[in-house]
Order: C-alpha cells, then sequence, then structure tokens
C-alpha cells in the first residue's frame, strides 16, 4: 500500500463518518451472547479471474502490491477499525470491559482457512482486543477451503442437482441486467477485446448464462454473469483501496447511479448462485449448524463473544437459509459488503423475564471504506436491523429467542 493511502488511513481519526448510532436497548434489557459471522475485508482481485479480465479488455489493469485474492494492508486498516468500534459496543453494552483483556474462553475466533479470512480475523482480534491473547482457529492447512464456510453443493443426487440448476436459471431471469450489460461494454472496450476479437464473442447481452450445481463443487455460472461478476468486482476493489478516481476503471465510472447500474451485475451473481432456497439451504448447511451449536444448543456453556470470518457467498446463502426478510443497506452498492458482519444477538429482558434474538447487519459503507475512516460509538459503521420470516421482531428490533431457535433448528436439518 503507497504512503497516500496509509496516509488517509491515519488522517481518518480527524472525519467525521455517517454512521448509524446503535439504539440504546430498553431498559431492564442485558446483553448475554454476540455472534458475529463476518466476510473478509478488502482483497486484491482473484487471481482465477485473471484471464476474464485480461480477455474482457484492451486496456491494462492496474498492479496491485499484494498477490490475487490476498488481503491488502489497508483491509487490514479498516479491519482494526471495525474491530475498535465492536469492543466499544461491547463494551457499552457490558458484555466485555473496557481497559481489560477477556477472560479465558469468553471470547472465540474462528476463520475459514485462507490468508484473506484469517488475516480479517487476526486484524479484527487486533482492534478489538489490542496486546491480548485471542489466537484465531483455522485449520492447519492453509489455502484450502474448511468444510464449515465451504458452500458447496453436498447433495449428489440427479434430481437435486436438475432442481437446483432451474433454481438458479430462474433467480436469473427475474433480473433486468441489459442496461447494467451495455454500460460495462462501453467502460471495458469490449468491441476491442481479446474476447471480441479473438473468440468472436463481442456482445454480453446476446450470449446466455449456463449454471451447474456439481457434487462437491460451488454452484457455478458460465457465461456473461461470471464476466460482469470480475469485471464489476475488481472495479469495486479499486474504489475501496483508494486507487485514484483515473485509475479506477480507467476513470470511466463518474457517477453514482453507474456505480449502481453496474452493482446489479456483481449482487445478480450472488443472487443467481446463492439466494435459491433449494441452493442456499444446501450450501449453507454446514454453517448453519455450528451457529445453531453455538447459539442454541451449547448456548449456556458458549463463549460470550464470538467471531466466525468467511465470505460473501457464506452471508448470503445463510440469510436465504434462514429465511431474511428483504432488506436494504445504505450507502452501499453491495448486498454483502467487504467486511460486513451479520451480528447475532442474545439479550435477556429482566423485566419481562423474557430471552430475546437480534440481528444486526453491521458494515462499512463505500465512503467509510474508500476513506478508512475511523469507527467509533460517536462515528459508527452502518447497522441495519435484520427480520425473519419465521421470526417477526417488534419496533425495537427482537424477536422471542424460542421463535428464533425453531427456524434455526428447521434451518440446521
Amino acid at each position: 500500500m503507497n504512503k497516500s493511502v496509509i496516509a488517509v488511513a491515519v488522517s481518518a481519526t480527524l472525519l467525521v463518518s455517517a454512521g448509524v448510532k446503535a439504539e440504546a436497548a430498553p431498559e431492564g434489557y442485558q446483553l448475554q451472547q454476540v455472534l458475529i459471522m463476518s466476510r473478509h475485508n478488502l482483497r486484491a482481485p482473484l487471481a482465477n479471474n485473471g484471464s476474464v479480465l485480461a480477455q474482457s479488455t484492451p486496456n491494462q489493469w492496474p498492479e496491485w502490491d499484494v498477490p490475487g485474492g490476498q488481503l491488502t494492508t489497508k483491509g487490514g486498516i479498516l479491519e482494526v477499525y471495525m474491530g475498535h468500534y465492536m469492543r466499544e459496543w461491547l463494551a457499552q453494552q457490558k458484555l466485555v470491559t473496557t481497559g481489560e483483556c477477556p477472560p479465558e474462553n469468553t471470547v472465540y475466533a474462528y476463520a475459514n482457512s485462507l490468508q484473506r479470512t484469517v488475516a480479517t480475523a487476526q486484524f479484527f482480534i487486533t482492534g478489538a482486543f489490542p496486546g491480548c491473547d485471542v489466537p484465531v482457529h483455522h485449520q492447519d492447512a492453509m489455502g484450502t477451503m474448511d468444510p464449515t464456510f465451504n458452500p458447496v453443493i453436498t447433495d449428489n443426487s440427479a434430481a437435486f442437482r436438475e432442481r437446483a440448476v432451474k433454481a438458479m436459471a430462474d433467480e436469473r431471469q427475474k433480473m433486468h441486467l441489459d442496461d447494467s450489460y451495455k454500460l460495462l461494454e462501453q467502460i471495458v472496450d469490449y468491441q476491442n477485446s481479446p474476447s471480441c476479437k479473438e473468440d468472436k464473442t463481442c456482445s454480453l447481452t446476446a450470449t446466455k448464462d449456463s449454471f451447474s450445481a456439481p457434487f462437491g463443487k460451488e454452484p457455478g455460472v458460465s457465461g456473461p454473469l461470471k464476466v460482469g461478476n470480475s469485471l464489476v468486482d475488481a472495479f469495486t476493489l479499486q474504489y475501496y483501496e483508494g486507487f485514484s478516481v483515473e485509475n479506477v476503471a480507467w476513470g470511466a465510472i463518474k457517477t453514482d447511479q453507474q456505480w449502481r447500474v453496474l452493482s446489479e451485475l456483481k449482487n445478480g451473481y450472488q443472487d443467481s448462485l446463492f439466494t435459491s432456497p433449494e441452493v442456499a439451504r444446501n450450501v449453507a448447511a454446514p454453517l448453519v449448524k455450528y451457529i445453531d451449536k453455538a447459539l442454541v444448543t451449547d448456548a449456556a456453556t458458549a463463549p460470550k463473544v464470538t467471531l466466525m470470518v468467511g465470505h460473501d457467498s457464506n452471508i448470503a446463502s445463510l440469510l436465504k437459509a434462514l429465511d431474511v426478510k428483504p432488506y436494504q443497506l445504505q450507502k452501499q452498492y453491495e448486498r454483502t459488503p467487504i467486511g460486513g458482519k451479520i451480528v447475532f444477538q442474545r439479550w435477556h429482558d429482566a423485566t419481562g423475564n423474557r430471552e430475546l434474538m437480534k440481528i444486526e447487519y453491521v458494515y462499512q459503507s463505500t465512503g467509510q471504506l474508500r476513506n478508512a475512516e475511523v469507527l467509533t460509538l460517536d462515528s459508527p459503521p452502518q447497522r441495519v436491523t435484520l427480520e425473519l420470516k419465521g421470526c417477526p421482531v417488534d419496533a425495537d428490533g427482537f424477536c422471542p429467542v424460542d421463535k428464533f431457535n425453531a427456524v434455526l433448528n428447521n434451518a440446521a436439518k
């Protein structure tokens, strides 16, 4: 990361972010347990998308200072800020104590065994509990997917495969992406790309997507949706990393509306592959079972704070498997933002002698990510309350824990 980016991160202490402060809990409510399901923070574009990127434009792609797919230095800084904020909030709720390391076994960090997920967890812990001995647990075999976080098809029947492929295609049919593709073609100069000149594929709207659900592998798609996702992902990461405006998509993205139109491709890719009920319940099953054990089966003895770090596919499939109602993330283009966290909160209402659950999406806005804004209780990240269809929330965003447990148990079957 260059000096200017570090300077931006350091000087961010002087900035005031436009986050959403956590609403004060009703009187008599006490936070008992938190499980944070996080997406990794800022990474370089995935290396295995390199050929797609190179084939889709005659333009030269900018260089990154870390290998493809790895967490960047700025990604680490952003995660430290998020960890610091979460520590302040947890201390405010008296789940941890300000200025003290948490007692042994009260905080548990668990990450998928890739560099970007493990590093994200390490940076979060550094921000939340600096100087404290809180290890990040992961598989020994780095670079391989941990089964808990691996969103792969686990049903080997031909009947399921057929239903899954149809479900993904049906999700895609709901989308109107022609405007997004046309804008993308202009930005990358697709007519002069190797894909057009060598392979005679000169239009992203003229080609159909082909979906697959191979046993033991992630749901897949070939065609324009994969190309569009790879390109928009690369542009989004450039923007977050703080590349100059001239170097983000070669200076071709100039308005908020253009970002929104382009982001429909990235969101559409994820929605198609991971948010049909058939696919989501299957690929999220190991993650759902882990969360069910932590929040329900072993809730009485589980750590007070559990951090899990995985991927956007984990969050997208998890939310669909739990049947979360449609949500809108303010000040963000992504449906599952970089570094975003689903925060499951178990509360006790002493007045009513009730156990309650609240679920929030806590994430950094596009501006907070690009500007590396420091996060505090006074300058918070964004917070959006989520609601499960099987667990309606009250005016304060809480639902009865027995209804939440029933939803989780059903999804874990």
